[in-house]
C-alpha cells in the first residue's frame, strides 16, 4: 500500500509532531521518512524523490522557508505543504510566493493533512486527457502538465497549474473565490477567499503580459479569449 501512494518527506523538529503526522500517513498507505534538519532534508528530498514534503516553517538553522527556495531555484518542484506556528498574512504568503502548494497553521488535525496530500496528488497524478489547450498566447499541456506563454516555458506549482486549467476549460465563464475553492482546492473557505487572490496574483507574475486572468471586482476571475484544445 504504501508503495503504490509513494514516500512523503516529513520535515519537523518536534518529535511528538513528527510522530502524529507519521502515524496518520502510515495509516492512510504512504510510506513516510522523517528529518528534523533543513540541510539533511534537502539531501534527503533529493536522494529518495518524494511525491510530497510536509514543511515546518520554523526549523533551527536552515528554516523551511530556505529549504523550499533552493529546491525551487534547483527546479524541483515537488508537492511543498506548509505547516507553521505563526499565524499571519506575511509568512502564508511568502510560503505561497515561494512556490509551496499549501500550508496549514498549528495546531491542525492529521486528518487534514492526509486530505490535504491526498487532494494535491490526485490533481498531480491524476489521469488527464492528452491534450493541449491554447488561450491566447498561452499553451497548457495537461498531459505534461507544462505552461508555455509566447513560447517560453513557465514554472508553476502543482496550485497554480490546476488554478489555470480549470479556468481556462471553461474559458468566459467568471467563477466566485468559493466556486474555485471548491473546485481545485476541494472544498469551499477552507482556508479563505485570500488564497485564491494569491495564486491568482502568482500567475499574472509569472505569465506576464501572457496573462490571461480577468479580475471581476466584486465577483471573481475568469480566463479570457476561447480555449481551444488539441489532440498530442
Amino acid at each position: 500500500m504504501a508503495e503504490q501512494l509513494g514516500l512523503v518527506m516529513i520535515v519537523e523538529d518536534d518529535k511528538a509532531i513528527a510522530d502524529v503526522e507519521r502515524l496518520y500517513l502510515t495509516q492512510a498507505g504512504f510510506g513516510v521518512h522523517t528529518e528534523s534538519n533543513g540541510e539533511r532534508a534537502l539531501e534527503e528530498i533529493r536522494r529518495r524523490r518524494p511525491v510530497a514534503v510536509v514543511l515546518d516553517v520554523g526549523l533551527p538553522g536552515l528554516d523551511g522557508i530556505s529549504v523550499c527556495r533552493r529546491l525551487r531555484e534547483a527546479g524541483d518542484w515537488v508537492p511543498v505543504i506548509f505547516v507553521t506556528a505563526r499565524d499571519d498574512e506575511v509568512d502564508r504568503l511568502l510560503g505561497l510566493e515561494l512556490g509551496a502548494d499549501d500550508y496549514l497553521t498549528k495546531p491542525f488535525s492529521p486528518r487534514e493533512l492526509v486530505t490535504r496530500i491526498r487532494g494535491i496528488l490526485r490533481r498531480t497524478n491524476g489521469v488527464l486527457a492528452s491534450t493541449v489547450r491554447r488561450v491566447g498566447t498561452i499553451e497548457l499541456d495537461e498531459r505534461e502538465r507544462s505552461v508555455r506563454a509566447s513560447g517560453r516555458p513557465v514554472e508553476l506549482t502543482a496550485m497554480e497549474f490546476d488554478l489555470l486549467a480549470y479556468l481556462s476549460a471553461s474559458a468566459g465563464q467568471v467563477f466566485t473565490r468559493d466556486q474555485l475553492l471548491a473546485a481545485v482546492w476541494g472544498q469551499a473557505n477552507y482556508s479563505g477567499a485570500r488564497t485564491v487572490d494569491v495564486h491568482v496574483a502568482q500567475l499574472r507574475s509569472k505569465l506576464g503580459a501572457d496573462s490571461p486572468l480577468r479580475t471581476w471586482r466584486g465577483v471573481g476571475y475568469s480566463v479570457v479569449g476561447a480555449a481551444v484544445g488539441a489532440s498530442t
